[in-house]
């Protein structure tokens, strides 16, 4: 069995603390970071940009995977790259045939993830298993931090598992409902509130991994 990796998601952390935020998953033993792009069109909220992806490269040194939840992958995903994001996943509704974007993604040595929303049939990417890295399987509607779990799309993880595809879990993951995703076939679980809003986030990532673990 490959270890399970645990991926914290910085837009459920208090950011007037980021840096010691950052340093505390770290420490407690996270695997990556995880970034959640948005625009303010493919999806209802706005995050942020390229700069801040530069300013965690700056202090940390583990894996910056930068979750693009945006239009127009196509035109933004180097920015990220080249401030120092190594994993970048796209939306699959974004691109009609996404096979250029990750060719072009792959030749800078970027480890590509092509993400599903909860309500796009697995039927949709299954011709570009073999081009990209993983998939990341949304359960919640991408959007907003802190949603509740949808269970209907672990479904999609274990025909994905099936096929033995790497796939990353967002959405909705806390302690206590990560043992039904690790047992879907998960590889990578993120979580946001379910690390930074449970008062004491080393704790909590330390939770994930024993359960990762196990």
């Amino acid at each position: 069995m490959n270890t399970i990796k645990i991926a914290p998601s910085i837009l459920s952390c208090d950011f007037t603390r980021l840096g010691k935020e950052v340093e505390t998953v770290v420490d407690a033993g996270c695997d990556m970071l995880h970034l959640d792009v948005m625009d303010g069109h493919f999806v209802p909220n706005i995050t942020f940009g390229p700069l801040l992806v530069k300013a965690l490269h700056k202090i940390t040194d583990i894996p910056l995977d930068v979750h693009l939840m945006i239009e127009d992958p196509g035109f933004y995903w180097k920015r990220f790259g080249d401030a120092g994001a190594s994993i970048i996943s796209f939306h699959r509704e974004t691109v009609k045939s996404p096979e250029g974007l990750i060719d072009e993604m792959k030749r800078e040595n970027i480890t590509v993830g092509l993400a599903l929303n909860p309500a796009t049939p697995l039927e949709d990417i299954l011709p570009y298993l073999k081009l990209v890295d993983f998939i990341l399987v949304m359960t919640v509607v991408p959007g907003f931090g802190g949603q509740k779990f949808m269970e209907e799309p672990l479904d999609k993880v274990r025909r994905l598992n099936k096929r033995g595809v790497t796939v990353e879990v967002d959405g909705g993951i806390k302690v206590s409902n990560a043992k039904k995703v690790i047992e879907s076939g998960a590889d990578i679980l993120v979580s946001g509130s379910g690390v930074f809003g449970e008062g004491d986030p080393a704790e909590a990532v330390k939770r994930f991994k024993a359960l990762a673990n196990r």
